[in-house]
């Protein structure tokens, strides 16, 4: 008879996402899994596969909890670029948050891991190509309802917004970068007037 799991594996992938994020995968041992998620090593192996796996499932779940919230805020209808304006902006007040020390697990994940771990890559691709296609559909939208100019490249200024999101989160995790952070924010949002 198949034991019952004494642990919920939710609970568990939502405590290893916290440690991954916070610490980085190598950074992170099987030992400090087992501590920070107190269930043994052969129930991490047996529910997850491995350390790996588990960063792979942690990663997963933090694109499923993060990347919808960008595509809801700007999909609603009315104006476009206030809103997009405003996710500059969000992304400006998270970066100076003292909560912001950890930054973002994608950009994490593809600084420590993406060259060399073609998972890894995948995911951050699809984070980032999914980020890209609803900011070049919103922007579509906004150059349609005559905010941006008929001659406007909404892709290009999407990929723009993109690379600026991504720098932003790397920017947020070194001290005294709040007025660099301030002036890309200023010229960022100049783009979309």
């Amino acid at each position: 008879m198949a034991r019952t799991k004494e642990f919920d594996p939710d609970t568990v992938l939502r405590r290893a996402l916290e440690l991954f994020w916070e610490r980085g995968y190598e950074a992170t041992s099987m030992s400090d899994l087992v501590e920070h998620l107190g269930i043994a090593k052969a129930s991490i192996y047996g529910t997850f596969g491995g350390k790996r796996e588990l960063y792979l499932k942690a990663l997963q779940r933090y694109l499923e909890t993060t990347d919808p919230v960008i595509m809801t805020e700007l999909s609603q209808p009315g104006p476009v670029l206030p809103a997009v304006r405003d996710l500059v902006t969000r992304f400006i007040t998270e970066a100076s948050s003292p909560d912001s020390y950890l930054g973002c697990m994608v950009v994490n994940s593809a600084v420590e891991m993406a060259r060399r771990d073609e998972a890894v890559a995948r995911l951050v691709e699809s984070s980032w190509a999914h980020l890209e296609t609803t900011l070049t559909s919103a922007l579509l939208r906004a150059r349609a309802q005559g905010e941006l100019s008929a001659d406007s490249d909404p892709r290009a200024i999407a990929r723009f917004l993109l690379v600026f999101f991504q720098g932003v989160r790397v920017l947020e995790r070194t001290p005294g970068s709040a007025a660099r952070l301030e002036d890309a924010a200023r010229v960022a949002v100049s783009l979309l007037a």
